[in-house]
């Protein structure tokens, strides 16, 4: 037993190990899974805001264009630190049939069909080969002929879709994988099938208990996908796909009840935090899918008769000494077809021995090698230190409603961006959500999360608008000028306090710096509310005087303070071009500001035009708060910004000494919006005017 509990907790040992001190110690452990991984309400929250954001990114995207589906950790709810961003992408013009009779359902004219060929392929695995040519190119050039036929190489599939992304990414299996900022993703192209696979007809005899029924038919519904890559021990490795169960596990895990879903993210904790920590990529053996699948037996096959708070460190160890099984045995069947043995071509032999007595090690020590784990050993020890504690678990005393609605704003920012490159695009998205506004079926988080598109939408319109008649004659200027505004006046309506900055650029771009300067101080004047939500900090008491019980829409029009966004492919104003042109260098789509210091930029620049005696004030208050704040107004990832804000706002009122340093002071930061090109060009240019 590790030295780290082993001494202080032996006299505790028996007491770890009884019936009720396991009830205890699984209350507490559920109570901390709430807070790391979330309640039901808000990983409900989650699904929802990704799953809408999700339909209306496709209907969006035109008919003969690919589909886009989020899957993974991020889709199930998670938002761990290990939890990665998982994409599929299918063309829509191409379809998978597993036999000739599912042609009838399609026009061959718009959709090319392929066929499965899975007669020499191991359990999970197919051939995939065109019934007749297909006009991607993509696809053309990843084909190889066999048998007179053209089958479409996997290897070569993935390779050809690899090379046509940005250069920041690599290829990992099947996917083209890259970094955005600090968010680690997966990009997956394949192909879609909207048939069930036969090799999985099983699967339906065995959903006796779980899942329910509704949920078994709306999986078959949705069919399957293929994935590019062969079985290492199959016959032809490289023209090979594997059958992607994607879609359907995802509808799985929203089947699953909140206890069964916290004791999936401890198996993820175990993983992340105790087994593999420390552990080189190569010897990472299992992974967080090997834990779903275990979930996923484990639930189906009934072991466990009640899954609820009580019971979670039960239902964790039943699941992890069937993964034990499996490792001894090793055969890790798949959950929809089990002759797919996923430890085949991996876990054997020395490693498979390997992999079993580390695993052997850890169970021979029961339940306490939980206290490794930095996220649940807090919860075990207060149950030790207190053995009569009572636990509540009740979710809703777990989280105040302030915490619950910045969880909810978070989320709704991080889905609110469309980046199309042109107006058409931008359109289209407006009119899709119009049509979907106060639609039944929706819930109140996804009409929150169109209402926020849509504000993002009216915005970049409105900003496109101005950029692509700046060279027209007056009469077409002045009237996008007109449209402009009222766009950006709507978007106000329904956006939060900060959105309000998007008035104050427009109006400072279009030479109206009064206008600019009574929406800053009106801007001022709602940030000053004590019950303001920025980021994490709220005060909790006074937000739910000001706001409590009210609807979202209200409480993010009177309390929300967020983060700029500004789409890299708009321009916005002139003195932050070259940081965009920079970012777009470096494929960053996006540059991200924190609300305070663009609204004293804006203030600085309005100033210089009509009242050149307040700029210095104003200059003061922004130099104090770039120097002196310590997190609380400037995240720590936007400080390269923000010094860098200062410094132009330093030069244009010509002091190019102070304008140096700050610029040296934001190379100095983490390059978060990979704006140091331009950095570099703004010291070369105040090096040589000074």
């Amino acid at each position: 037993m590790n030295k780290c509990f082993s001494d202080e907790y032996d006299i505790d040992f028996f007491y770890f190990t009884s019936k009720r001190a396991i009830q205890q110690i699984s209350e507490s452990v559920f109570v901390g899974l709430c807070r790391k991984v979330g309640t039901s309400q808000v990983v409900a929250m989650r699904r929802d805001v990704m799953d809408i954001s999700e339909i209306v990114e496709n209907q969006v995207t035109k008919s003969d264009e690919d589909s886009v589906m989020v899957s993974g950790s991020q889709r199930e709810g998670f938002r761990l630190e290990s939890s990665d961003v998982d994409f599929m992408f299918w063309p829509n013009n191409h379809r998978v049939i597993w036999d000739l009779s599912q042609s009838q359902y399609y026009n061959t004219r718009r959709q090319t069909l392929i066929l499965c060929d899975c007669s020499n392929s191991p359990p999970g695995y197919t051939l995939l080969y065109l019934l007749s040519p297909s006009m991607d190119r993509g696809i053309q050039r990843a084909c190889n002929i066999m048998y007179n036929r053209q089958y479409i190489s996997s290897s070569n599939y993935i390779q050809v879709m690899c090379s046509a992304l940005i250069s920041k990414m690599s290829r990992h299996g099947p996917c083209a994988s890259g970094t955005i900022r600090t968010i680690e993703y997966d990009t997956a192209h394949c192909f879609v099938c909207d048939f069930w696979p036969p090799s999985a007809s099983s699967w339906i005899d065995r959903c006796h208990s779980w899942p329910p029924p509704y949920f078994v038919d709306n999986i078959i519904k949705k069919g399957c996908h293929f994935v590019a890559i062969g079985h290492k021990l199959g016959c032809h490795e490289d023209l090979e796909w594997r059958i992607s169960f994607s879609l359907a596990e995802q509808i799985l895990v929203y089947a699953m009840n909140h206890c069964q879903f916290l004791t999936y993210g401890l198996l993820k904790l175990f993983l992340t935090e105790i087994f593999n920590n420390g552990v080189g990529d190569e010897d990472k053996l299992l992974c967080s899918y090997h834990m779903k699948t275990a979930v996923f037996w484990v639930i189906q096959q009934n072991t466990i008769p009640h899954w609820c708070p009580q019971n979670l460190l039960e239902c964790f160890w039943v699941c992890f000494k069937l993964i034990l099984k499996w490792v001894y045995e090793g055969v890790c069947p798949n959950f929809f077809i089990p002759d797919n043995n996923m430890f085949l071509s991996k876990i054997h032999g020395k490693k498979q021995y390997e992999l079993f007595m580390r695993l052997h090690g850890l169970y021979e020590k029961g339940l306490t090698f939980l206290l490794h784990s930095p996220t649940i050993r807090p919860y075990i020890i207060n149950v030790l230190h207190n053995p009569r504690l009572s636990i509540c678990t009740d979710e809703h005393t777990l989280i105040s409603e302030a915490e619950f609605d910045n969880n909810l704003y978070s989320e709704i920012q991080a889905h609110e961006a469309l980046h199309k490159l042109n107006i058409h695009s931008y359109m289209r998205s407006l009119e899709t959500k119009q049509q979907m506004i106060g639609l039944p079926f929706l819930t109140q988080y996804q009409n929150l999360l169109i209402q926020s598109r849509t504000v993002y939408v009216l915005r970049s319109i409105a900003f496109i608008f101005h950029m692509e008649t700046y060279t027209h004659k007056n009469k077409l200027r002045y009237r996008a000028d007109k449209n402009s505004c009222h766009m950006l006046k709507l978007a106000t309506k329904f956006g939060c306090i900060t959105d309000m900055l998007f008035i104050a650029m427009y109006y400072y771009k279009t030479l109206r710096y009064m206008e600019a300067l009574s929406i800053i101080e009106m801007i001022k004047v709602k940030l000053a509310k004590p019950y303001v939500m920025y980021m994490l900090h709220v005060d909790k008491e006074m937000y739910n005087k000001a706001v409590g019980g009210r609807s979202w829409s209200t409480k993010m029009r009177q309390t929300v303070a967020r983060n700029i966004t500004l789409d890299n492919e708009i321009h916005y104003i002139s003195e932050l071009i070259p940081e965009q042109q920079s970012a777009l260098q470096n494929e960053e789509a996006t540059l991200y500001v924190p609300p305070f210091i663009l609204l004293y930029m804006l203030e600085i620049l309005c100033y210089r035009h009509v009242d050149t005696m307040r700029v210095q004030t104003a200059l003061d208050d922004l130099q104090t708060l770039v120097q002196y704040d310590q997190g609380q107004l400037i995240p720590l990832p936007y400080r390269d910004i923000s010094w860098q804000i200062l410094g132009i706002c330093q030069q244009v009122t010509g002091n190019l000494q102070a304008a140096l340093y700050s610029y040296q002071q934001s190379l100095r930061q983490d390059p978060f919006n990979c704006i140091q090109t331009a950095t570099q060009m703004r010291i070369e240019q105040a090096g040589s005017l000074n």
